[in-house]
């Protein structure tokens, strides 16, 4: 097991000898689990940080940046672009809970985005959390446009995955508006009703293999079947 650090009990620690309290001793404080959010489909510079979590203070991203990195959560690489922010290891493998924190939340998104705002990148955390134990074999590779931004959805033996991927061009890709992704991923819209309103480049098999119909609307407890 990789080192793990742990900063001194602090004013705000719970005080408990509890995996649970101790985990958000660290990552509880708001906007935390976001800034991991925003780093689990690969590194990021401060300032794209900063554009994408819009509304958070300059000075409250600089200090929860200092503490994630003092715990081991986040490190810092020298690139190209300059100084970026990238997860450790320990701190990718907070993926597998907030998948799971995404899923349980994912009724609250049928309410519809109102206002909110949305950045195309998160899609790379909500589509494996929403396509959890689905499988292909052989793997099958989809293209995801919205909103502008390219990701690659990956399903093999172990099951989904995306990456943020500008220069892949797989065979098959789907463009349309991230609420149609997500309705689709969440077993809200049928294939067919997700290429009456988004545009399918490629085979619509492997768009059905990707999302395949039958599975269950969190939102209803139903599911979603084409015709």
């Amino acid at each position: 097991m990789s080192e793990v650090k742990h900063e001194s009990k602090s004013p705000r620690s719970y005080g408990q000898f509890c995996a649970l309290a101790r985990a958000l001793d660290i990552v509880g404080e708001r906007w935390t689990l976001l800034i991991v959010r925003e780093l689990l489909p690969g590194p990021m510079r401060y300032n794209e940080l900063k554009y994408s979590l819009a509304g958070i203070a300059t000075n409250l991203l600089a200090e929860r940046l200092r503490s994630l990195e003092s715990n081991g959560i986040v490190q810092r690489q020298l690139g190209d672009a300059g100084v970026l922010y990238a997860l450790t290891p320990w701190g990718a493998s907070l993926r597998e809970p907030m998948e799971a924190l995404g899923r349980w939340g994912a009724p609250l998104l049928m309410t519809g985005r109102n206002d909110d705002s949305f950045q195309p990148r998160w899609l790379a955390l909500a589509l494996p959390a929403l396509l959890r134990g689905i499988t292909a074999a052989p793997p099958v590779e989809l293209g995801i446009d919205t909103d502008g931004f390219r990701m690659v959805l990956r399903i093999d033996e172990n099951g989904p995955s995306a990456t943020a991927s500008p220069d892949q061009q797989p065979d098959t890709v789907f463009t349309a508006a991230p609420e149609v992704v997500v309705g689709l991923a969440a077993g809200g819209l049928t294939i067919d009703q997700a290429l009456a309103v988004g545009n399918l480049h490629g085979d619509k098999r492997i768009l059905s293999r990707a999302f395949p119909p039958g599975r269950a609307n969190p939102a209803t407890g139903g599911s979603a079947t084409d015709d």
